[in-house]
């Protein structure tokens, strides 16, 4: 019989049955269900498309299905019949719109034409494309300087569209680069960078085949990343331990039943994807990981004096790593009571999942945005980097880091140049291939240019992709932010919030999605090309019909902003944007790493971009890994919430029927919500301790100390197994709380999972 959660709903293994339920509703909601169904057969497979869905990695060998629930939801949302059309944008004001919840303006289609904003009218109208262009162009001109200008990408970017936009965008004149993995993994990209001088993971998806422990942090792969399912359950049935630190309970985490395997399914079975489950505190990770190594050390003091191996690897330490014997008297000097307040795990259960560690000869660690929206996450990873470089588990197989990211290619778009703190080499190899001067000051990231459109000095936004308005925080503020604009230019597939914030100028230019076809001036099939978590580089070539004949692809609309803003005379964006076998040529001249580009993609499952942490070659100013040299946080959120019983300190995440800011449904199934999206997680006691009872309302209440009030109104108390003091919730409805101001140390990564809130009970 299937277990009861807190919610009272039916509570079964991730996977399964409900999966394929949902994928069918989805594949039938879209109202093509037989092109969706074949479509999904090309999802990650060499002759196909690189799945929106997530950047988990594709095995080596192939398999006959490479996709999962979120891919068909993915897919279905792209492939939709529905459609907005000029005759759409005539019947409703953008004031309206304005009134729609983000699952309504999403259904309603797929944008099938450019269209400009008409102040006088409060509607978007149809434009050519051309005359977009060269208003575009004429706005961005008529600046006083570039660095007035705000130029956002989303990770569904191609590498493609990507590096021409850099391109472009540093012809202008500006570093400004605004982008999505300012607000995920950001923290990663920094603290990798100073550990082991690469911002990012070490493995391969083959290293999960090999590994003896895996240490899952952070992160729900059954809502974010479910392919990352079947590898941890692999994983586990050859014996593996798969050990978990997340602060909520997740379904995904515990079991796994493979609709893809049909004895499973018949016998109603299911198989573990952990063998070890953590539940710590918000914001206590670095704690556990302090815990852990304090343990190492103290079990190698036993083995020495016993004389036993040391449970140390000195021949990695001494030969690859810096920092060492501070790092270890800092470690040693943390007292465990404070390691224990930190975590919200015993001494005996941190010790229990260090045992794992030093049993293990092989060990991967892995995280995600659990992880990376804290104030001190930089030091957190730090802190992961360290522990793993105690045994040596960098740069060998079935070892080393492994931050997961969520975007396609968000990690592809920071490869080939979308950095507001650009590397040196990269701008020297541009002026070399150009034969101009690149832009050397740093620009904004996604907080400063905030602060830049709060503050006047910015003017200009355009996104290539995403739903800036709803992805960032301080929800309210960014609409003013967005409305000070003399010019917004909005690159996308579907309408959402973000597009009804316009400026004085405001452009809607709708593109070809990942499974459409895209041909050139020849009629030949273009391809582009993503890099996953693994620094994999796929290949993806759409195949279906564009969803209109006026759609252009997402480097045919950047080549031709570029070339109305900065003309022609040093590139020449029609031959680039007619043909990406020639961008690819570019980008390999820029950056070597990508050899020969265009043959290496078309080979299966692509080419693996030179990892020099993989291959323990060490780009930082010592040459070495280095060790942390950080101390504890003096208190987490979670510690001065606590110092008020009426305080918490809140997380934002995603529901199981959502994709970062693109809702697809309203349940979510694996948390048993049904039907509703403003709910509230909260351990019993605490809704207890607040006077309340299981399905009460209430307002949730920003406690940031800066003047500014923050309210997200009438959310209903869910009874959830979460720690004391921690509650959780949606992303974006409660972005609205979150500070633009409360961010990462070195990251400015948005303190999303460490919002101090309090509550105001409504009327029962």
């Amino acid at each position: 019989m299937a277990k009861k959660d807190c919610t009272g709903k039916s509570s079964k293994a991730a996977g399964g049955w409900g999966a394929l339920k949902s994928v069918g509703r989805q594949l039938m909601g879209s109202g093509k269900p037989l092109s969706g169904a074949k479509t999904m057969l090309k999802a990650n497979q060499p002759d196909g498309f690189d799945c929106p869905g997530c950047a988990w990695g594709d095995p080596e060998h192939g398999s006959s299905f490479e996709f999962c629930e979120n891919g068909v939801k993915a897919v279905a949302w792209e492939a939709t019949k529905a459609r907005v059309t000029p005759e759409f944008f005539a019947s409703h004001t953008v004031t309206e719109l304005r009134s729609w919840t983000d699952y309504d303006l999403e259904h309603q289609g797929r944008l099938t034409h450019p269209v400009r904003y008409n102040p006088a009218t409060d509607k978007y109208e149809q434009v050519d494309w051309e005359t977009a262009f060269a208003e575009i162009g004429a706005a961005l001109n008529a600046l006083d300087d570039p660095n007035r200008a705000e130029f956002y990408t989303s990770g569904r970017a191609s590498n493609e569209a990507a590096f021409l936009y850099q391109m472009f965008v540093r012809l202008y004149g500006t570093n400004n680069f605004p982008d999505c993995s300012n607000m995920c993994h950001e923290a990663s990209g920094v603290a990798l960078t100073e550990a082991i001088g690469i911002g990012k993971g070490t493995v391969l998806l083959e290293d999960f085949e090999k590994a003896d422990a895996i240490f899952v942090v952070g992160q729900n792969p059954g809502t974010n990343h479910p392919r990352m399912l079947a590898d941890l359950r692999k994983a586990t049935l050859r014996g593996a331990r798969v050990v978990v630190f997340n602060t909520l309970k997740e379904k995904g985490l515990h079991r796994f039943a493979d609709p893809q395997n049909k004895l499973e399914m018949i016998r109603g079975r299911s198989e573990a994807t952990s063998t070890d489950y953590y539940r710590p505190r918000l914001g206590g990770d670095m704690a556990v990981f302090r815990g852990m190594a304090k343990t190492v050390f103290a079990a190698d003091e036993v083995a020495l004096a016993e004389g036993r191996p040391s449970v140390l690897d000195h021949a990695f330490i001494t030969e690859h790593a810096h920092g060492f014997d501070a790092y270890r008297a800092l470690v040693e000097s943390t007292s465990w009571e404070n390691i224990e307040e930190q975590s919200g795990l015993s001494r005996s259960q941190i010790e229990e999942a260090a045992e794992i560690y030093m049993s293990s000869d092989k060990v991967i660690t892995t995280w995600a945005m659990g992880v990376t929206q804290h104030k001190h996450s930089v030091q957190t990873i730090r802190e992961i980097a360290s522990f793993m470089f105690l045994r040596g588990n960098i740069g060998r197989p079935g070892a080393g880091l492994c931050p997961v990211r969520g975007h396609s290619n968000v990690q592809g778009d920071r490869t080939v140049g979308i950095n507001e703190k650009a590397p040196e080499p990269l701008l020297d190899a541009m002026e070399r291939e150009l034969g101009v001067p690149m832009p050397r000051d740093p620009g904004h990231n996604v907080l400063h240019a905030i602060g830049a459109m709060l503050n006047g000095q910015a003017k200009a936004f355009i996104g290539l992709g995403g739903n800036f308005a709803r992805a960032t925080p301080d929800s309210q503020l960014i609409a003013q932010a967005l409305g000070n604009l003399d010019l917004t230019v909005n690159v996308a597939t579907k309408l959402n919030h973000g597009h009804l914030l316009p400026g004085k100028a405001s452009y809607i230019l709708p593109c070809l999605g990942r499974t459409e076809i895209d041909r050139n001036s020849q009629g030949a099939r273009q391809i582009v090309t993503v890099e996953d978590s693994m620094s994999m580089v796929h290949g993806s070539g759409g195949i279906n019909l564009p969803a209109s004949k006026e759609l252009r692809s997402e480097v045919g609309i950047v080549a031709g902003i570029a070339k109305a803003t900065v003309g022609s005379d040093v590139v020449d964006w029609d031959v680039l944007a007619d043909d990406n076998d020639k961008i690819r040529d570019l980008i390999a001249r820029v950056l070597p790493a990508f050899g020969n580009y265009n043959e290496a993609v078309r080979k299966p499952r692509g080419f693996h971009l030179y990892n020099s942490a993989a291959a323990r070659d060490w780009q930082t100013p010592t040459g070495r890994a280095n060790f942390s040299d950080a101390d504890l946080p003096d208190q987490t959120e979670w510690q001065r919430a606590n110092s008020d019983d009426q305080t918490f300190v809140l997380q934002t995440f995603r529901s199981h029927d959502q994709y970062n800011t693109t809702v697809y449904g309203m349940d979510d199934r694996y948390r048993g919500v049904y039907g509703e999206r403003q709910v509230v997680f909260m351990h019993p006691e605490d809704v207890a301790l607040l006077g309340a009872e299981a399905g009460n309302r209430v307002d949730v209440i920003g406690c940031h100390d800066d003047g500014f009030d923050r309210v997200a109104e009438n959310f209903r108390l869910v009874p959830y197994d979460i720690p004391r003091g921690c509650v959780a919730g949606y992303y974006p409805e409660l972005n609205v709380l979150v500070p633009y101001q409360a961010f990462g140390d070195k990251s400015f990564t948005p303190a999303s999972k460490s919002v101090m809130v309090r509550f105001r009970l409504l009327e029962k």
